[in-house]
């Protein structure tokens, strides 16, 4: 077996599943969360020069899903502005899937760098510093994508602003 496909292996058993928290946490969809990880691998296993650093190869990993996932936000926005939008019908069930789906729901109202900062500072716990490096952008510009998010967010949620800090 060649090193890249044991280092390969590892990376997807050992960090597999945190890839793909990552990636559903942005996008709200299991599947295209599995592609999302899917393809990401596929981008970073695909170049000749690798090295055999999990740690390493799992920060590419999960900056190449994020990338993916604005630049599909970007087309995505793209089309649905020249098409017609539908209405969802509402969900209903048990209090818990409302309040999930709700979340998911204002998660999805937000622009994809909004959504990148909320996913990379409240899940992945990432400091504003950081945040900026990820994305590529000044921390004044993180700063204000987390209060527009905040501030959508708290509204879409019926909550007030204190309590989403």
């Amino acid at each position: 077996m060649a090193d890249w496909e044991s280092t390969f292996a590892e990376l997807v058993a050992v960090r597999g599943p945190a890839l793909r928290a990552h990636a559903y946490l942005l996008t709200g969809d299991p599947a295209t969360a599995g592609d999302l990880v899917q393809e990401a691998l596929l981008r970073v296993f695909g170049r000749l020069r690798l090295g055999t650093d999990i740690d390493q190869l799992e920060a590419y990993v999960r900056r190449v899903i994020l990338n993916l996932y604005v630049d599909e936000r970007r087309r995505a926005k793209r089309w649905n502005d020249t098409r017609h939008l539908l209405a969802d019908e509402p969900v209903q069930g048990d209090d818990h899937l409302v309040d999930a789906n709700a979340v998911r729901q204002a998660l999805s109202g937000l622009s994809p760098k909004q959504r990148a900062c909320v996913v990379l500072r409240y899940y992945e716990d990432l400091t504003v510093l950081e945040i900026a490096d990820q994305l590529g952008c000044a921390e004044g510009t993180v700063k204000r994508h987390l209060a527009d998010a905040r501030t959508r967010l708290a509204s879409q949620l019926g909550v007030t602003e204190e309590s989403v800090r």
